[in-house]
This record gives structure tokens, C-alpha cells and sequence, in this order.
């Protein structure tokens, strides 16, 4: 029973396993995006969370990989002690560790942090993609944040206007844009 068990082994299945672990966990990542969602129409201010998570499930894997591989090289290639082996190999998994967080923080920071006042609006001008009823709703095209958006709005004139015709925002009230006819 003492043969099976040995630091050897130890490191041997550590490495395997997270490794197998690790590489599953990353293809699920890369398929599914992660945690990120991302819509494209945003009408309120948005923010993204970057905070640094340094023991989670990937960081330890990827410590747990860092330290089986480096504690079988240690052993194997240069023949070392076993104390020096474990403690090489804590080491190295500790800076897989790091490595693997930091680069998930910095994944995590390109989600770009959109903040859009949509109050800004008061006062442009932008065409109908919908014909609006007299006082009824539809949709605007209008230059937002430097990104031609479409918005829903309200028509405050009692006529009828068509799609494609210029229009100039008069209000915000409510989270809800006003717009008019541009003569």
C-alpha cells in the first residue's frame, strides 16, 4: 500500500486531473463567454464588475496543475529531494495561481464600461425608423455616445409622422424620449 502512495503518484494525479479539470473549464469559457452578457441597446447607465478573485475555481486549477507538473519535473528530470520537489512545486503553483487571476481580471476589465445619459439627447436631431401616430409611440434613429442607436419615442405633435423624416428631440421626461417634427 506505502508503493501506491507515494509523492510521486501524488503529483502525477494532481497534474492529471487538473489539468483535465483546467482544460474543460476553458473550452466551457470559450464557448459560453463566461459570466459576460452584452446588449447591444442600453437606455440606463451600466457598469462592470472587475474585482480580482484570486481563489476561484480556475485560479485553483490552475495552481493545483502548476504544482503537480513542476513537483513531477522536480523529481523526475532533476532529481531532487522531496522536500525541495514539494516545495518548488508550492512555488510554481502559487505563481500559476497569480498568473491565471491576473489574466481573468484582465479578461474580465476589456468589458467596456458603458455610460449613457440619455438626457444628452435634449434638443438633437435624428430621423423616425417607425411612422409615429399623433401623440402615439415608435422608434428614433439618433446619433447616442457617438453609435447611431435606435430608440423608442414619443410623438408630441398631434400629426402623423412618417418614416424617415428628420425629427428633433424636445424632452425627457420620465426615461422616455419626447420628439417633434423638424420643419
Amino acid at each position: 500500500m506505502n508503493e501506491i502512495i507515494t509523492l510521486q503518484n501524488v503529483f502525477i494525479a494532481v497534474s492529471i486531473f487538473s489539468t483535465i479539470l483546467y482544460i474543460l473549464k476553458l473550452i466551457i469559457f470559450m464557448s459560453t463567454g463566461g459570466d459576460a452578457e452584452v446588449n447591444a441597446d442600453f437606455d440606463t447607465i451600466t457598469e462592470t464588475d472587475t474585482s480580482f478573485t484570486f481563489f476561484s475555481l480556475q485560479s485553483m486549477l490552475a495552481f493545483f496543475m502548476g504544482f503537480g507538473w513542476t513537483g513531477l519535473m522536480a523529481l523526475e528530470q532533476f532529481n531532487t529531494t522531496k522536500p525541495i520537489a514539494l516545495l518548488a512545486a508550492i512555488i510554481i503553483g502559487l505563481l500559476f495561481m497569480y498568473a491565471s487571476a491576473y489574466l481573468m481580471y484582465s479578461i474580465k476589465k476589456l468589458n467596456k464600461t458603458i455610460k449613457k445619459d440619455i438626457n444628452e439627447l435634449v434638443n438633437k436631431q435624428g430621423r423616425t425608423y417607425t411612422s409615429f401616430p399623433p401623440k402615439g409611440e415608435g422608434r428614433i434613429e439618433i446619433e447616442f455616445n457617438n453609435k447611431l442607436s435606435i430608440l423608442e419615442a414619443i410623438n408630441l405633435s398631434d400629426e402623423q409622422i412618417n418614416s424617415f423624416v428628420q425629427i428633433k428631440v424636445e424632452k425627457i421626461e420620465n426615461n422616455k424620449i419626447y420628439i417633434v417634427k423638424k420643419i
